[in-house]
């Protein structure tokens, strides 16, 4: 009997994985006509891009990485906030015990 219900629900986990991941393999193939730019429309677009990017050499990616709107930026500002969001629970937890042992 029971091992019935592990192969039941072996098949039932099988069917839901094949399930969920369908759309993802479906969402690979290369779109037609109809859904979007045909293989030589996306070259021509492709060859462009590389166009704009040799004629503007140094510009890079667009993400400014050591700004305060960029990546490490970001994440100094928002490691300081919950630092002190940190810090002070920290606080509150030692004057609650102190508050209790009182």
């Amino acid at each position: 009997m029971i091992a019935k219900k592990s192969i039941l629900a072996g098949i039932l986990f099988a069917f839901l994985a094949t399930a969920t991941m369908l759309p993802l393999a479906a969402a690979q193939v290369y779109p037609t006509e109809k859904n979007g730019p045909t293989l030589e429309e996306a070259l021509v677009l492709a060859r462009q891009k590389i166009a704009e990017v040799k004629a503007h050499p140094g510009e890079g990616s667009g993400t400014p990485v050591l700004s305060a709107n960029g990546v490490v930026g970001a994440s100094t500002i928002v490691g300081a906030v919950f630092g002190g969001i940190f810090i002070a629970f920290v606080v509150q937890a030692k004057r609650h015990t102190m508050v209790k042992m009182q």
